[in-house]
């Protein structure tokens, strides 16, 4: 059953439960540690003797300590029981939590606050493994992407609502103290309510003996993680986003008060649009990836996270309130901040720097469900955990140590985002694959409109090859880009060499072959590297024209897919190409600058895909029929 967008996913029970469940759930996480901070920052003779600066780090660092602490053990219970049955128990201890923060609250005893703040912290411990791998269990591959952006989105967007209405609410004195008291197990109650809804989720492990000891557990999670390389390279780019994200948060009270001149509803108006740019970007994977699950967009979100952090530094530097700041007799809000020369161009910055943090972080954690093993995908989520508390940590250290160094904030976001730079550019030397379908998204995103016909006969797993008419050098890219999965492609050894698009085959790595008059040697080792491929249960493509057509029409299928499907007993799936015929980069004799413009921008493409063949039928004469018939008159 085909969905026509994520949001439809808010009306199917195997979804809507699940969000809203964990909607609430980070409302009011945040709602209940603004209020207890912005207490204590404005109101701490009345609660402590301890300084303010004191206390409201101590908080964030007793919310974040569990996940340390906890997480090993978190991912193995969520491996071992039914998940809907696990979310309600949280939920129950979260309406024990909040009544014992409502106690604190109302008798105006701090210490029972800080129990609820770790108590809180241990919460969404257990909750965060459950979350990221409920989703695999329930939904389709195709809507991974999707809903990890709805996730995505419904979590800022919910951490925003429980910020800004803990500060407003809290500032109404006793009576403010009393309606957060009783607010936060309102929403508690709610949460348990929506839990009550969601459907029956078998653990994957139920046989799975939990291991107690937190440090050697994590050691273990983070080792079996390591084993999978585009998985653990994903877990550290995950990772990477919470240091950047942290980084840049941390600032934006100091960087609203000192660099804008502004009051509180400043920093309320840089958090509000950082969080609905988040927001915004979750949603918009879906669509900018054809609804699979397309890592091409980390890079595109890695550059823009660079690209907009620089550009803050230097719209600080152009800020008009920067100049007018000595004159202001006191700090304007947020329309008087909006109406500074400059302004606009900040705000615009932060929206993007949300955007594009979106874009980076939707698709790791689709790849993550998607690749990782399903018996230790909880596990795999907790180790995640860990790394990205450490790295909050970490992003706190580094900005004392550069703000130490006489660094300015704005100084600090340029440093942020070169660091990002150099990271991004690391990780994708060590999984090139991210790059390589960053290039296809960008070709047929750009230069091309892609429709692919019954994608989902690509299969999902497991060994097939794939047969295409050849009409151009960009054919494999074009195909890449609207697989779910990557292909080796095997193909002629002229263009494997061919400089630009050469690179991109090596990174995806595509077999050169020969023929035998040319080269003997390189024609049976392409054979021996395709059957270690297919014995491997990866997906190969082949062009069994042998070269690229000059006309227009497809050329007679060699006998080469006969051979492999005699040594690989698998599956081969047809599949034509259509609307490229023509293209600057085909063989057509037509002049080269009327092939240039003929097709213009966007100009309409389509990849269809027929019933596999079994390997007994599969003749050259019989798939080249049928990648006839696929294409049709559409050359």
């Amino acid at each position: 059953m085909s969905h026509a967008s994520q949001f439809t996913l808010l009306t199917q029970r195997r979804f809507a439960p699940f969000f809203w469940t964990q909607f609430l759930g980070a409302f009011n996480d945040n709602l209940f540690k603004t209020a207890l901070i912005v207490v204590l920052t404005f109101d701490a003779a009345s609660w402590t003797a301890l300084s303010p600066s004191m206390v409201t780090n101590l908080i964030p660092g007793l919310f974040i300590l569990p996940y340390v602490l906890f997480s090993a053990t978190a991912g193995q219970v969520a491996e071992k029981f039914e998940k809907a049955a696990l979310v309600r128990f949280i939920k129950w201890a979260e309406i024990a939590i909040m009544g014992i923060a409502a106690a604190g609250w109302l008798t105006h005893t701090l210490w029972l606050l800080i129990l609820a703040v770790f108590a809180m912290g241990t919460h969404s411990t257990l909750f965060g493994p459950v979350k990221y791998s409920y989703m695999p269990q329930q939904l389709r591959p195709e809507e991974l992407t999707g809903g990890n952006g709805m996730v995505e989105m419904g979590t800022f967007v919910g951490i925003l609502l429980g910020q800004v209405f803990g500060d407003v609410i809290v500032m109404h004195g006793a009576l403010g103290i009393s309606v957060v008291a009783g607010a936060t197990v309102g929403f508690a109650v709610l949460g348990l309510l929506a839990s009550y809804r969601i459907p029956l989720t078998p653990a994957p492990a139920p046989d799975l003996r939990i291991a107690w000891n937190p440090l050697a557990e994590t050691v273990r999670n983070l080792r079996h993680s390591a084993g999978n390389r585009s998985v653990f390279l994903s877990m550290l780019g995950n990772s990477w986003f919470w240091f950047y994200g942290a980084m840049v948060l941390a600032q934006f009270p100091v960087y609203a008060m000192n660099y804008l001149h502004g009051d509180h509803s400043v920093f309320v108006l840089l958090l509000t649009v950082f969080s609905l740019g988040i927001g915004a970007g979750s949603l918009l994977c879906e669509k900018l990836s054809g609804r699979k699950v397309e890592i091409g967009l980390v890079p595109f979100g890695s550059i823009g996270l660079s690209l907009f952090g620089v550009d803050l530094y230097f719209a600080s530097l152009g800020y008009g309130g920067s100049a007018l700041g000595s004159t202001l007799m006191s700090p304007v809000d947020a329309f008087g901040m909006l109406a500074q020369p400059g302004a606009w161009r900040i705000v615009l910055d932060v929206v993007l720097i949300g955007v594009f943090g979106g874009f980076f972080i939707v698709p790791l954690f689709a790849l993550i469900q998607l690749r990782c093993d399903p018996r230790h995908l909880s596990r795999t989520i907790a180790g995640m955990n860990i790394l990205n508390a450490l790295f909050m940590v970490a992003a706190a250290g580094v900005a004392i140590l550069l703000l130490g160094q006489g660094l300015t904030i704005p100084e600090l976001f340029l440093a942020t985002a070169i660091m990002n730079a150099l990271v991004a550019a690391y990780i994708f030397s060590l999984v090139p694959e991210f790059l390589m379908r960053f290039l296809a998204w960008l070709l047929i995103h750009t230069v091309h409109k892609v429709k692919v016909i019954e994608a989902g006969r690509i299969p999902e797993e497991g060994a097939a090859v794939l047969v295409c008419n050849h009409v151009s050098y960009v054919d494999a890219i074009v195909i890449m880009a609207a697989s779910p999965r990557p292909i080796r492609f095997v193909m002629d050894h002229r263009i494997f060499k061919t400089p630009l698009l050469g690179f991109i085959f090596r990174t995806a790595k595509a077999i050169p072959i020969a023929p035998a008059k040319e080269d003997p040697w390189l024609l049976e080792k392409a054979y021996v590297d395709i059957a270690h491929a297919l014995h491997d249960g990866e997906l190969v493509c082949i062009f069994p024209e042998g070269r690229l057509t000059t006309t227009g029409e497809i050329n007679e299928f060699k006998g080469g897919i006969a051979k492999i499907v005699e040594r690989s007993q698998v599956p081969v799936i047809p599949m034509a190409l259509r609307g490229l015929w023509g293209h600057l980069l085909s063989r057509s004799d037509d002049n080269v600058f009327e092939r240039a413009f003929r097709k213009g921008l966007r100009s309409r493409l389509a990849l269809a895909v027929g019933q596999p063949v079994p390997p007994s039928d599969a003749t050259p004469e019989l798939l080249q029929r049928e990648v006839l018939a696929l294409r049709g008159d559409w050359k």
